[in-house]
């Protein structure tokens, strides 16, 4: 019978191959041979520690491992004091069981949804390692679609975990925010992270969830399709959507509703203009990054990549009253968006507007890098701000990966992965 330990040799030899070129920052190739010996020792003795026990994952670098530095992507951070434990994600992983096999590379600080990095090199999209990862959990996608890990653990703060997920062709799951504890995750933005998994299925992303939420696991129960209520919020968030991620969400939706769910069309535009104006001042995320890189934003200013920089730097106009005032509006429009929602299960959009672009595209002409870094992020960006729970699926039979997003009402995480196991079942 094959044990773990090979399971784990197979994948560190993927790990060496080209395709994996700049997907992770750090290996614990011994370690994870420790765990995996230790998972096929309980296996052979009837044991099991859960769903989890003996799954092979990886965990993005911002995660705080016990005795190193948590670079969170940058080079600046390489002589950080090392970190005192591990986060709790990680712990909650490894009293799980899970065999944690190294740290995936990632956007410097999180800060952007093409997931290059010029400190560690840009991983290439599993589909096509001349296209973008998508970020900013960018060797998670990759490595979760290439199959280097059964699971990657990611973070989500405008996309961050669905956009990588969609691009490559994998499940995204980005749970409500502060579901899964943010302690020992660098931080970009304290109000918008959420932390959560990227795997081949939904249900792998539900144990997963559980796990990391300090819940006990329970096998998902898909719900019918039929009579399921979906909302599709035509208007902003379907403009610029390129013609193949367009034809292959409708054909989705047909499927769908040729199953027995009731698809129609849900009014959202208004709550995003209000939500703009709220944060015309500057992007909540930048705002709260700027007092998060205040000690080094300046002095160490030529260590950052110029583009998070400069996001970065934007969010220091913003005043203090300025901020507590837009957040106020923003606690306003998620109670506004909540009811809007009730009558449905879910709203359903592309993940993102477009597939994924050349990296030579964007990695050379800044403007270029902004207007699709903006596209990439503007869908997903909805279920932060709004603070729901959120998932992508991958769409079958794709010349380029394109993912499906379901969005639910915050605290419905077993509801939206119920749903979402229905989903995937039905487009397969």
């Amino acid at each position: 019978m094959r044990t773990i330990r090979d399971d784990l040799e197979r994948r560190l030899a993927l790990i060496e191959e080209p395709a994996s070129r700049h997907v992770f920052t750090k290996l614990y190739p011994e370690a994870a041979r420790a765990a995996a010996d230790a998972a096929d020792a309980r296996r052979a003795a009837g044991l099991s520690l859960g769903a989890l026990d003996g799954a092979i994952v990886s965990i993005k670098d911002l995660f705080d491992v016990q005795g190193e530095a948590t670079t969170a992507g940058s080079s600046l951070r390489r002589r950080a004091e090392a970190a005192l434990e591990d986060a709790p994600t990680v712990a909650r992983l490894r009293r799980a069981g899970a065999v944690i096999v190294g740290k995936t590379n990632m956007s410097e600080f999180a800060f952007s949804g093409l997931g290059l990095n010029p400190h560690w090199g840009n991983p290439g999209n599993a589909a096509d390692p001349s296209l973008v990862p998508g970020g900013s959990s960018s060797g998670a996608g990759v490595s979760a679609a290439l199959g280097t890990s059964d699971i990657a653990i990611g973070t989500d703060t405008g996309g961050s975990i669905r956009i990588p997920a969609a691009l490559n062709g994998v499940v995204g799951f980005k749970p409500t925010a502060r579901r899964v504890p943010l302690a020992g995750a660098f931080p970009l933005s304290p109000s918008l992270d959420s932390i959560g998994p990227l795997a081949r299925s939904v249900e792998a992303c539900a144990a997963t969830d559980a796990v990391v939420a300090g819940e006990e696991y329970r096998p998902l129960t898909a719900l019918p399709l039929r009579d399921l209520r979906i909302g599709v919020p035509r208007g902003l968030l379907f403009t610029e959507t390129e013609p193949a991620v367009a034809q292959a969400f409708e054909a989705a939706l047909s499927r769908l509703s040729a199953a027995g769910a009731r698809v129609h069309d849900t009014a959202f535009d208004d709550l995003l203009a209000r939500m703009a104006e709220a944060t015309a001042a500057g992007p909540i995320a930048a705002v709260e990054a700027a007092e998060i890189h205040a000690d080094w934003l300046d002095a160490e200013a030529a260590a950052f990549d110029p583009r998070v920089h400069a996001r970065i730097t934007r969010g220091r106009t913003v005043t203090a009253a300025a901020y507590i005032r837009m957040m106020r509006v923003r606690a306003g429009l998620i109670e506004a968006g909540d009811e809007r929602l009730a009558p449905l299960d879910v709203l359903a959009l592309p993940a993102t507007a477009i597939t994924a672009p050349p990296i030579a595209a964007v990695a050379e002409d800044d403007a270029e890098f902004s207007r699709l870094n903006l596209l990439m992020l503007r869908n997903t960006m909805v279920g932060n701000l709004f603070d729901l729970t959120g998932i992508s699926l991958p769409l079958p039979g794709q010349t380029k990966p394109v993912g499906l997003m379901l969005l639910a009402r915050h605290g419905h995480d077993r509801r939206l992965l119920e749903i979402a196991v229905g989903v995937e079942a039905a487009l397969q």
